[in-house]
């Protein structure tokens, strides 16, 4: 015979005050993990979604990101004409071209983009404490090499001119950045004159100029990477072998795509710590659960009792208990979920530990996260209660019926 599972939903309703702050505290531990977990995948969303399959990074060697990167202007000339690169007519170039005023020099466009980061410390709204911001110097192909560019307000800026667009992520966050402002950094002030929104990529943590000023305002006479737009996967192995192999440029180039998805590394301190913190919070939960448990079974000798009597065995008492224990804390998990999930879609932001900057991304709490969470109160659940389960099944019918 099996105990009806009906006789264990009611004897947590019966205990309505132990049932409550038990399920209350492994509600808190599954709601920490998950934000916590959903943080980590935030920053691997924002950039795993930057970067375009055909595109090619070129750094200086030995460098790990663009803001300890150099690239020589004649190393520049001489990788703008290099096999495999895309070209286009520059009426073409225009119509693709989604930010706009911008201007080509050349009948014929290639699509490489020579752009300079630099690091600025700006202060955030709020009073809080002043971050460094990436400051990209571009020219007007960086528009069509990096197509989830949108001009979302105002316009773009003009070279020459000490004008810059702000992500539209970082101007609700910062001081005087909203369109019109003047945000002083460099050697002084430059007038905001657009946002720009770039989806969920790391884009989003950045401010735009125009690449030659901002060369002259850090006294950077060299770019710190090009960005350039490839055929196809042939044409840029190639194009990165002839780099590899080219000792007086000291050039590689690497896929775009992986270049994000390295610096996911960013992600890892947040994601250890937030283990570190569910683990001890869920050791605390297991015993509150333990506790419960062991309450519940020292009070309800009489219905072990009945239960012997009646003719159920150690096994289906071990298990209807570790299953009052399972279904405690997998309600505790539904309520973690539910107290953690307005959090998704949130928009934050933390250190980039590659680019020593302020990465923006949002909360992502996935179903994968979600179940990570159930999962998680499930394990909570079976280690709380299974010592006070086999307690419990481990009475001895004669002491049983004593009680009776």
């Amino acid at each position: 015979m099996t105990i009806p599972l009906r006789y264990n939903v009611l004897s947590l309703f019966r205990r309505k005050v132990s049932t409550f702050m038990t399920a209350g505290g492994i509600a808190l531990v599954v709601a920490v993990f998950i934000i916590t977990m959903s943080l980590s995948q935030g920053i691997r969303d924002a950039l795993g979604a930057s970067g375009v399959a055909l595109n090619l990074i070129v750094m200086r060697q030995s460098s790990t990101a663009e803001t300890t990167s150099f690239v020589s202007r004649n190393a520049y000339q001489i990788v703008r004409h290099l096999d495999g690169i895309v070209k286009m007519d520059r009426d073409v170039a225009l119509a693709k071209a989604e930010v706009r005023p911008i201007a080509f020099s050349d009948s014929i466009v290639s699509l490489v983009a020579p752009e300079t980061l630099v690091l600025a410390t700006l202060a955030k709204k709020g009073d809080l404490a002043p971050t460094n911001v990436i400051i990209r110097g571009i020219t007007s192909t960086s528009f069509l090499v990096h197509p989830e560019i949108r001009l979302v307000e105002g316009r773009s800026f003009k070279p020459g001119l000490r004008e810059i667009i702000v992500s539209r992520s970082l101007a609700n966050r910062y001081q005087n950045c909203a369109v019109g402002d003047s945000l002083r950094f460099g050697k002084g002030l430059w007038r905001v004159v657009g946002h720009f929104d770039a989806g969920a990529s790391a884009f989003n943590s950045e401010i735009w100029a125009d690449v030659y000023e901002i060369g002259g305002d850090f006294d950077r006479q060299q770019f710190s990477s090009i960005t350039v737009r490839v055929v196809d996967e042939g044409a840029g192995a190639a194009l990165t072998k002839r780099l590899s192999e080219d000792p007086q440029l000291s050039l590689v180039a690497k896929p775009e795509v992986q270049y994000y998805k390295e610096q996911t590394r960013s992600a890892l301190p947040i994601q250890i710590l937030g283990t570190f913190m569910a683990t001890v919070m869920a050791i605390g939960a297991c015993f509150a659960a333990m506790n419960t448990m062991y309450a519940a079974v020292s009070s309800r000798s009489k219905e072990i009792g009945t239960l012997r009597v009646l003719g159920f065995g150690p096994g289906e008492i071990l298990r209807s208990f570790l299953f009052e224990s399972v279904l405690l804390s997998l309600i505790g998990g539904a309520l973690g979920c539910a107290l953690s999930y307005p959090l998704n879609g949130l928009a934050t932001s933390t250190a980039n530990f590659s680019t020593f900057s302020e990465l923006s991304f949002r909360f992502s709490i996935t179903p994968r996260l979600l179940l990570l969470g159930m999962l998680f109160s499930l394990v909570m659940g079976v280690l709380g209660g299974w010592a006070p389960a086999r307690r419990a099944a481990r009475r001895q019918v004669i002491a049983a019926i004593k009680e009776l």
